[in-house]
């Protein structure tokens, strides 16, 4: 499917004819973007960071005098739709950013092709507020990753604009194309090889049926058990998204969702696809938690209540400001199997340093999401806060598993790094660094070690 991009139908005109000046900033937006970036990068040669709708998770402290690239003021959004609908040309073009306090993310553009049927799988659980450039930039998943992939599997090409200003494009409009993966490289580096101003989405057919449910455990470890043994059962549901009782404490403060209060976890497990064959598969994943010692299993029977337990689940990041003023993420991942034994850890850490750990997060692909609660106004905890993230960074590294899911890495976890790589992993991601960036002007000192030791070493000096 081909995508115009533009403000109206006035700024599609002055597309078409060619117009410039501040009529083209104001009507439509995306050569301003890709000229405004590539001047400030290619001429000011300048550390340069792009920035988007704000959502990002791995922090923002700057080592030094940058330049912020504010893609938010200058880009459009996605609003005209054409092209060869419903033919198999699953396409969707976006440009990067927003118009007014409308962020473009992913819960917009599923939004802006739902009447034709299609929609955008990934869906993080900030689609209402982040971009999809920032999702590009985090490779970010969301509760439907498990069956459909992260961001990287949904992006087929785009522009960029490198460090040095130059503008060029990686991948197309294939689902593949020759050569190696740039776009596949691209995708999750956070920034650091440089800015995309366009891109090419892989969009869906709307599944058929879809059905939701509420699985209630009186144990987390029954509840975590349930999803190794749905998977072991060679069932791939599209979600299986995992809420403690703390989360659930906090959600239903904040909205009334539905989750029972005196749970110790929920999960929430959606099916979707062919009608055929989903109320078995629905009936075989109810033996399979009764299997596990589930509670019980309430089935959403209208829309309103599918989207009451998402909202639930969707909103419980904020919802946590009910129980503490600030939060840590220690985003990480561990194989399935290891997720009883994980959170026992992440639970005896939090306990150790006298830190309450709520815990939502993706259970069917094992990225886990504990949230620590702390006070920032308190420096004791804010400095057991970051030890207690460290170490159970430590803990999904030890499972088998790795030290960022979806939030990427940034400043906070570059020494993480060192958890799952060696030394010669992190000089080969050097050497990736440096042929797209040798002066490290792009979101610099970000995600390796020794790129963040080099820019404090500088700012220092």
């Amino acid at each position: 499917m081909a995508v115009d991009c533009c403000a109206d139908e006035s700024g599609e005109e002055r597309m078409r004819t060619g117009r410039s000046g501040q009529e083209l900033r104001v009507g439509l937006g995306g050569d301003v973007v890709r000229m405004h970036v590539g001047r400030q990068l290619g001429e000011l040669d300048e550390a340069a960071i792009g920035r988007g709708a704000g959502e990002a998770e791995p922090g923002l402290l700057e080592l030094g005098p940058v330049l912020i690239v504010d893609l938010v003021a200058v880009a459009v959004t996605l609003v005209h739709l054409k092209g060869s609908i419903g033919t198999g040309d699953d396409r969707a073009f976006d440009q990067l950013g927003r118009v007014g306090p409308q962020p473009h993310g992913a819960t917009e553009v599923s939004s802006a092709i739902d009447n034709l049927g299609y929609y955008f799988a990934p869906d993080p659980a900030s689609g209402k507020a982040c971009s999809i450039g920032g999702n590009v930039g985090e490779n970010a998943g969301g509760p439907h990753c498990f069956k459909y992939g992260v961001t990287s599997n949904h992006v087929l090409g785009m522009e960029v604009v490198l460090p040095d200003g130059e503008i060029t494009w990686l991948g197309g409009k294939a689902l593949d194309t020759p050569g190696l993966d740039l776009t596949g490289v691209f995708v999750g580096s956070e920034g650091t090889l440089g800015i995309a101003t366009k891109i090419v989405l892989r969009i869906l057919h709307k599944p058929e049926a879809v059905k939701t449910m509420l699985a209630v455990y009186d144990s987390i470890d029954d509840a975590s058990n349930s999803v190794s043994a749905i998977v072991s059962h060679k069932m791939v549901p599209a979600t299986l998204e995992m809420m403690d009782n703390l989360v659930i404490q906090a959600v239903e403060q904040s909205m009334a969702a539905g989750f029972p209060l005196d749970a110790a976890a929920v999960l929430l497990i959606e099916l979707d696809g062919l009608k055929d064959g989903m109320e078995e598969m629905a009936d075989e994943i109810v033996e399979i938690c009764k299997e596990n010692n589930v509670r019980e299993i309430k089935v959403a029977t209208c829309e309103a209540e599918r989207a009451a337990l998402w909202k639930g689940r969707k909103g419980a990041f904020g919802a946590i400001a009910r129980l503490s003023p600030n939060y840590m993420v220690a985003d990480g991942c561990v194989p399935r199997t290891k997720l009883p034994e994980t959170l026992r850890y992440c639970k005896e850490i939090g306990d150790k340093y006298g830190l309450r750990t709520a815990n939502v997060f993706h259970a069917g692909d094992g990225n886990l999401h504990p949230l620590i609660l702390f006070d920032s106004r308190n420096p004791e905890d804010k400095e057991k806060v970051l030890k207690a993230g460290m170490e159970m960074l430590q803990v999904c590294a030890d499972m088998g598993g790795t030290v960022s899911g979806e939030h990427g890495v940034g400043i906070e976890k570059a020494e993480a790094m060192h958890m799952v790589y060696n030394e010669k992993d992190l000089l080969a991601q050097e050497w990736v660094k440096d042929a797209w960036d040798p002066k490290d002007l792009a979101n610099p000192g970000k995600i390796l070690p020794q790129r963040l030791i080099k820019r404090e070493e500088a700012h220092v000096s």
